[in-house]
């Protein structure tokens, strides 16, 4: 299978080059190239034009056997079918066998979100005399009141943030930019942990980086080391749902959503480049839900 190791390869560099794919989704893309490879391998096939609608069958076939999810399934048959078609467009084969494969139905689940009052909890946490708890509060603030992600928030450097007009400068996935407004709370919270405890925390390190958020030594802190924070913030709130950075972001568009705010809005604001991917944000609460009715039925009160 040499020769589809270097179809493969070239097919990375397509990844990474012309479409701007992200580290993590390359790692995916290998993944199920390197699965596929493996039932080839096992199947004796060492052509990837011998590889038609029955072999496609078989491979379908195999992912069940392993009891994997439909979500994995779509997953993989969606990646080779991404890899034929660049392979027909570099004329390495004549057909794409996974044109015709229906992917499997996924069940989207509705997105976690945080109410007000748990938010509130978690807001309350931060010891503001420390350096530790002002880069705390400072990133719950962002990520709550942005709706960036946590690989997002990471990356953010001093120079993004511009107090002038309230806005950041987001480096996003697919390296694809966009600036996001954050409001007053997440101002206040910026600005006393740039002032104060960013300059302690420095000051361990004594390394100079333009990294917004540090960790206890100086140093950047790490996506990893956000969600163990986030971790710890709710433990301290003695709050017993599970809060990732993600579920801020999903808090953010449903909470926008909720107040009034248009889809195509709330998409700009995720970065998000299809409208079908904001969508699944336009679930209600309850207690919105309830109080929409009582306002607007002419029988919901006396």
């Amino acid at each position: 299978m040499e020769e589809f190791f270097t179809q493969f390869q070239s097919f990375v560099e397509y990844l990474q080059i012309e479409k701007n794919a992200s580290p993590y989704t390359v790692k995916c893309y290998q993944s199920d190239l390197e699965s596929f490879s493996g039932f080839l391998n096992q199947e004796g096939i060492h052509q990837l034009n011998d590889v038609n609608h029955q072999v496609v069958r078989l491979f379908l076939t195999n992912l069940y056997n392993q009891k994997l999810s439909r979500r994995s399934v779509s997953r993989k048959i969606s990646s080779l079918r991404s890899f034929y078609k660049f392979m027909e467009r570099e004329k390495q084969v004549e057909t794409n066998p996974f044109i015709q494969i229906t992917l499997p139905k996924t069940t989207k689940p509705i997105p976690g979100f945080l109410y007000m009052e748990e938010l509130e909890k978690l807001f309350e946490v931060s010891d503001m005399t420390e350096p530790l708890g002002q880069r705390d509060q400072a990133i719950l603030e962002t990520l709550y009141g942005t709706g960036i992600r946590v690989s997002e928030c990471q990356g953010i450097k001093l120079g993004d943030i511009d107090f002038t007009i309230g806005t950041i400068f987001i480096k996003g996935k697919g390296r694809k930019e966009r600036y996001v407004p954050f409001g007053r709370y997440a101002e206040i919270a910026l600005e006393t942990y740039i002032q104060e405890g960013r300059q302690k925390l420095l000051e361990k390190s004594g390394i100079e980086t333009d990294a917004l958020f540090l960790n206890a030594r100086g140093r950047t802190l790490t996506v990893r080391g956000i969600r163990l924070i986030l971790n710890k913030m709710v433990d301290n709130a003695a709050l017993t749902v599970h809060v990732h950075p993600h579920k801020l972001r999903h808090t953010f568009a449903t909470h926008l959503l909720n107040e009034g705010a248009d889809l195509r809005t709330v998409q700009e604001l995720l970065g998000h480049d299809n409208l079908s991917s904001t969508q699944i944000y336009t679930h209600v609460t309850k207690d919105h839900l309830r109080d929409v009715y009582m306002k607007s039925h002419p029988r919901a009160n006396d």
